[in-house]
């Protein structure tokens, strides 16, 4: 018979370190911990304790999904590093998932999707168009155009304000990112998917942190 899909998925590309596990379509195991730093340090001791939680092993997964971003650009960097390690050592496949795909899975119909960029700008991205929509990074004064009587949802940072733009309606995310990112590296299942790689949609704009993140092997 064939082997039931297990995926383990995390996303450190904010202010948390989080992790989830999916076996088939079933979530059973998830933690988010709210963390500014030391991701790096935390990332694979979590992912160890939600993999012990269902009494499975490394050697069990099927695929690992991670988080690409955009977000903090260390946090990024740390669990795109994890996952390329780990998918290569166990020999599945890596799979990434946007941020901003992960706030938007489980809405219907046209959802734009927000993420805090700080400095009065928002990482933005549409879904659910005619045409595919590539992430930006814009303001509140220049959000990407949708459709004339879309309704879209409107889901993430500033998501009361943005709807109030777009004749659209705010709600919550359906699912945490972790538990959201797995989903979608689950739907992937048996395509091509690129290796990942973080999602920048901004230059660095700050000195480099003070502890160096691991290097990205092309």
């Amino acid at each position: 018979m064939p082997k039931t899909p297990l995926i383990l998925a995390f996303d450190t590309s904010a202010a948390h370190c989080a992790a989830a596990l999916l076996s088939d379509d079933q979530i059973i195991a998830s933690v988010q911990e709210p963390m500014s730093k030391g991701q790096g340090e935390r990332l694979l001791g979590l992912c160890a304790e939600v993999l012990t939680s269902a009494d499975v092993t490394y050697g069990d997964l099927t695929a690992i999904g991670v988080g690409v971003g955009p977000g903090n650009f260390t946090g990024i960097r740390i669990a795109v590093s994890a996952a390329r390690g780990l998918a290569l050592g166990l020999g599945v496949s890596a799979i990434g998932v946007s941020h901003l795909q992960a706030l938007a899975y489980g809405h219907d119909g046209v959802v734009i999707s927000s993420i805090d960029a700080r400095q009065d700008k928002l990482f933005v991205q549409v879904f659910g168009t005619m045409d595919d929509r590539e992430p930006v990074m814009c303001s509140l004064d220049n959000l990407p155009a949708v459709p004339s009587r879309a309704d879209p949802i409107c889901v993430g940072h500033q998501a009361d304000l943005i709807a109030a733009l777009c004749n659209g309606t705010a709600l919550p995310p359906r699912s945490p990112v972790a538990e959201a990112t797995a989903h979608i590296a689950r739907a992937r299942l048996g395509t091509q998917n690129p290796r990942p790689a973080p999602l920048y949609l901004r230059p660095a704009d700050a000195a480099p942190a003070r502890d160096k993140p691991p290097t990205i092997l092309a």
